[in-house]
């Protein structure tokens, strides 16, 4: 009897049918195995060969990320720009309060616990007037 070695055998441009393109971005976005594993179960040379595949043909977004560029001293605010930042970050901040606020009431409400320290009129009056 003849013994059948497999070997994996690398293929050239002309192999890639779009049948094969197709079924190879399939089962990468399908999470069965990733580019890479799928290049080498293949034999596809090139290393990104599969990803311009995925690109080009798959349904997810398989484009470089994109890179957030963070102000470089040489560029200066201008002061609408500050202003205009700063009001985002106070109205973010004024949001996240209001969602614990109401956290902590829910959480008062459900479990009787009292999170918020609640203070006697008398103390915070003395505070306002200055005395002991």
């Amino acid at each position: 009897m003849k013994e059948v070695l497999k070997t994996k055998q690398k293929r050239s441009q002309r192999d890639y049918n779009l049948g094969f393109k197709l079924a190879v971005v399939s089962q990468v976005e399908k999470g069965e195995m990733t580019y890479k594993q799928a290049q080498k179960a293949y034999g596809i040379q090139g290393r990104s060969t599969v990803l311009v595949w995925l690109r080009k043909h798959g349904n997810l977004d398989w484009n470089k990320p994109n890179i957030h560029i963070m102000s470089s001293p040489k560029q200066k605010e201008t002061p609408a720009q500050k202003i205009k930042r700063l009001e985002k970050q106070l109205e973010d901040e004024q949001l996240k309060n209001e969602i614990l606020n109401e956290m902590i009431d829910v959480f008062d409400n459900k479990y009787g616990a009292g999170l918020r320290k609640k203070y006697l009129p008398k103390q915070s009056l003395k505070r306002d007037k200055g005395e002991k």
